[in-house]
């Protein structure tokens, strides 16, 4: 099994070296999968992935080798203990890595997803605190606008929401663009009681923004608590997904070496333990996309 993992990574950096007419592997795999992404990438994932890279949350090309190592190791060396194949093995690590671009894909969308939801959550207890000085919905924008605690995107769409306020003449239109863009619930509630306050008017606003202060609190609270609950889900999950894999070692020291190894010269066998492999996998991708998605959702 060791000679297998050095023979796999020895080959690896052969063709790397190669290709790169002696250059560094390493710039050469990073400059490679960088020019990929910047062809392939779709432009809205881009600004993502820069808000990302700003926020110093994306991954360092050493830290994406690490992954590659990591998943062809894995992937290889399960699939070895499954089919005894050097061929096969290859196949299983090559996919591994595939899956890599993907799961970069979805941090990226989870921590720019976490991101926004901080701005909203900035933007609304912050606008109910200026209106509670200014008793102005337009006022309380500028505001908030002005303190420097909004940042792009969601400043953009605020001058926006300004702008729009100022040409129609009415906050409606306004507010409907920004419920569209930031479709959270703290934002609809906020927002349809500062439309009921300026249309009909309220003796006294500031316990019903108190409340509200306090409602926004409640799901900010829950939402950060989803995402620690998220977060142990994940190791767990992990733990168990790959424990699922190494199934197939009970079953080689219950039936023997030489046996299984009989077993794997029957084709429905083999295709029997390929359906494992998948399945395995497939509830792998269903554990890692809940936990990369929606987050920072009400």
């Amino acid at each position: 099994m060791i000679e297998l993992v050095i023979l796999i990574v020895l080959a690896i950096f052969a063709i790397s070296y190669y290709m790169n007419n002696g250059e560094n592997v390493y710039n050469f795999f990073a400059k490679n999968v960088a020019s990929v992404y910047n062809k392939y990438a779709p432009y809205s994932f881009k600004q993502v992935r820069e808000k990302v890279k700003e926020l110093g949350q994306e991954y360092t090309p050493r830290q994406y080798i690490t992954q590659v190592i990591l998943f062809a190791g894995v992937a290889g060396g399960i699939s070895y203990l499954y089919f005894y194949n050097i061929i096969v093995t290859i196949i299983y690590a090559g996919l591994a890595v595939l899956f890599i671009p993907f799961l970069a894909y979805l941090r990226c969308q989870k921590a720019y997803s976490e991101y926004i939801f901080e701005q909203i959550q900035t933007y609304t207890t912050n606008v109910i605190m200026e209106f509670n000085t200014t008793q102005s919905f337009v006022k309380a924008l500028e505001g908030v606008r002005d303190s420097g605690i909004i940042e792009d995107p969601v400043l953009t769409d605020l001058r926006t929401m300004i702008d729009m306020s100022y040409q129609n003449g009415t906050i409606d239109e306004s507010i409907e663009f920004f419920n569209q863009k930031y479709p959270y619930y703290m934002v609809k509630n906020m927002h349809q009681l500062f439309l009921q306050i300026t249309k009909e008017g309220a003796k006294d606003s500031g316990e019903a923004l108190e409340n509200m202060s306090m409602d926004i609190d409640s799901l900010v609270e829950g939402v950060y608590r989803d995402q620690i609950d998220r977060a142990d889900f994940h190791k767990r999950f992990i733990t168990f997904g790959l424990a699922l894999f190494l199934l197939v070692m009970a079953m080689q020291f219950l039936l023997g070496t030489d046996s299984y190894l009989k077993l794997l010269d029957m084709w429905y066998v083999q295709l029997i333990l390929h359906c494992i492999i998948w399945i395995n996998c497939f509830f792998l991708y269903k554990g890692e996309r809940f936990y990369y998605e929606d987050v920072g959702v009400e």
